[in-house]
């Protein structure tokens, strides 16, 4: 981008590597070390530079702020602040918008470097393009227009203008149809190259991202109103959508699709890798942390031998709400139960068959008798239905010495209250006491974490020791953009049967229109629930914590109207606003990159900064 953003090569090569390492099909080595020159460096070796393509998407794929908050599904508890992103308080000056914006850069001018050195006919080149091409759809649903920039920049040049949205979706539409139809890249791939299924799934993304920005029309903030112009590229984005499908069926159970021993699955589409075994550095910190990204305190990891979570990123009253009795999401989503284990079990050595890991680690035969530290109960769980399981698992709960955890179990309610039960060293629950979700939320040991990254292997001793690979195209996730293109395409009969196929893999029954859907949660009067809120719904449930919400919000215009409803940090437009009444439907561009890049003014600055 400019003197600011991209330093030497040599230099951005030895900061991509302080990052988390690849798999080993797609380490990188750290030559540049010993004072190799950048340039001819990369000349005799550009596939060194493409792993580093590869290795730079990591920190944009781990960003949770930026794409959780401010929306209807989390907030921070344990009195921990909302936040600049829930509460809409962010400035130009942000750190977390700035870094984001210089990684998404540093990731594209590495894939710029791959196709100038590389040679636009190479396979290395192909995935390069990929990379890019990724880079600015991130950039495009954060902060619309940006610069495109489609050249390697190893100089100090700082004048990169602006480019309307609308022409960066047509630049990355052209380059990734030509990608799909004109390259070698292979038809699909589960170890983290890009493939033309992955090219399939960005262009599916990329035109139904364009049909909302270009081709529909906001009326009205609050109500979350909106005229569609035209259809075409929503068309489009179902047909790239199904590509991406590929005739895959929704069979496999979703607990099984997120299960830690089955990454690569028939699924997943293209998915950013880790390895633990070929990191070259310490493991103990080489890895990503979203595994400790969602859930509450639990108290030190080191002295409970439970998973950290430290209270951020909560699920909100909706989402407590939203999984219905049939859901099988839920159990897969949430850890509901915590096993205990001795502090003399906190050792290194007995983390994974004691503590949070058993559940992993262990057979159900064993897990049947391991004691239970925490257990959550959904809020269709009857109290009697609760009050009969306590007691058939009441020895898992009794006393005994140097346990790490006093046991608890708890009982979501269907009006959002809370009802805490505490155990008898014999193990049977005494009388429970009653909170409301709220105030319940901000204790310790409130509610279980996010399963999906689970990484049993853990080492537990930081946050950084996941190794879980980070999906980021998957199946399901296409059925759900197929069915939101259909629907805005005028082809609702299509729309639905994608959303079924999701919603019958999840043990719910089939919807005869979208009229028929009822949600578990309730409303205000003013919100009714229409057909786009029925998508939203199963994208909540189907993609929970996968950093999706705030832009699916922001891109079907619903930004405003969810936070307003659903976000305990806003209560009208004006939270969401400037001075001036500017409502922030975007990032603002960095202020950084004002001051530094003479292509770019205040006057470019997004409305709402």
């Amino acid at each position: 981008m400019n003197k600011y953003i991209y330093k030497s090569f040599a230099a951005a090569l030895v900061l991509g590597m302080s990052l988390s390492s690849c798999s080993d099909f797609l380490d990188a080595t750290n030559k540049s070390a010993g004072g190799t020159e950048a340039d001819s460096y990369f000349t005799a070796d550009p596939a060194a530079l493409l792993n580093t393509s590869y290795e730079s998407l990591k920190v944009l794929a781990t960003q949770v702020d930026m794409n959780e908050h401010g929306t209807d599904m989390f907030f921070n508890t344990r009195g921990h602040s909302a936040g600049v992103f829930n509460d809409y308080s962010l400035t130009a000056e942000d750190g977390t918008v700035d870094s984001y914006y210089k990684s998404a850069y540093k990731a594209i001018n590495y894939a710029n470097g791959v196709i100038s050195y590389a040679g636009a006919k190479s396979s290395e080149s192909y995935e390069a393009r990929f990379i890019r091409n990724y880079g600015f759809y991130l950039l495009t649903q954060q902060f619309a227009g940006i610069p495109y920039i489609d050249f390697y920049i190893n100089s100090a040049r700082r004048d990169y203008v602006r480019v309307p949205v609308g022409e960066t979706y047509s630049k990355i539409i052209e380059d990734l149809t030509d990608l799909y139809n004109n390259s070698s890249l292979e038809a699909e791939n589960k170890l983290g190259h890009a493939s033309k299924q992955a090219v399939a799934a960005l262009l599916a993304k990329v035109y139904l991202a364009a049909g909302w920005d270009t081709q529909t029309t906001l009326e009205n903030a609050e109500k979350g109103t909106y005229t569609v112009e035209k259809t075409e590229y929503f068309a489009k984005a179902a047909e790239w959508a199904e590509k991406a499908i590929n005739g895959v069926q929704l069979t496999m159970s979703f607990d099984s699709k997120w299960s830690p021993s089955n990454e690569g699955n028939a699924e997943e589409i293209w998915s950013i890798q880790y390895d633990r075994a070929s990191y070259p550095g310490d493991v103990a910190s080489g890895g990503h942390s979203l595994q400790n990204s969602y859930g509450g305190y639990f108290g030190n990891l080191t002295d409970f031998s439970l998973k950290y979570t430290g209270s951020d990123n909560q699920p909100t009253a909706k989402m407590m709400k939203i999984f219905s009795k049939e859901d099988k999401r839920y159990e897969a989503t949430f850890m509901t139960t915590y096993y205990n284990s001795t502090k003399e079990g906190t050792a290194a050595s007995a983390w994974g068959t004691s503590g949070y890991y058993a559940y992993y680690n262990l057979d159900a035969d064993k897990l049947a008798t391991q004691p239970i530290a925490f257990r959550f109960y959904p809020y269709y769980w009857t109290q009697a239905e609760v009050e009969a399981d306590l007691k058939a698992h009441k020895e898992q709960y009794a006393k005994y010495d140097n346990r790490c955890a006093v046991p608890q179990a708890v009982r979501l309610d269907d009006s959002n209250g809370v009802l805490v039960y505490t155990f008898k060293d014999d193990g049977s629950y005494k009388t429970p006491t009653k909170s409301n979700y709220a105030n319940y939320m901000e204790q310790v040991n409130a509610f279980g974490s996010v399963k999906k990254f689970d990484d049993p292997a853990s080492s537990q001793v930081t946050k950084n020791n996941d190794y879980r690979d980070i999906v980021i195209f998957h199946v399901s996730d296409m059925y759900l953009v197929a069915a939101e293109a259909y629907l805005m395409a005028g082809e609702t009969g299509k729309s639905l049967e994608k959303l079924n196929a999701v919603r019958t893999r999840a043990g719910l029954a089939a919807l005869n229109s979208y009229a028929d859907y009822e949600p578990e949660y309730t409303t205000s009067a003013s919100f009714t629930i229409r057909d786009i809120d029925v998508i939203l719904d199963e994208r909540a449930r189907e993609l929970y914590a996968e950093r999706q919400r705030w832009v699916d919000l922001r891109r079907t215009k619903q930004l405003v109207r969810y936070n307003i409803e659903f976000n305990n940090y806003v209560s009208s437009v004006a939270d969401m606003s400037n001075a001036k009444g500017e409502i922030k439907w975007l990032r603002p561009i960095p202020a950084d990159e004002i001051s530094a890049n003479d292509g770019i003014t205040s006057v470019d600055q997004n409305p709402g900064y």
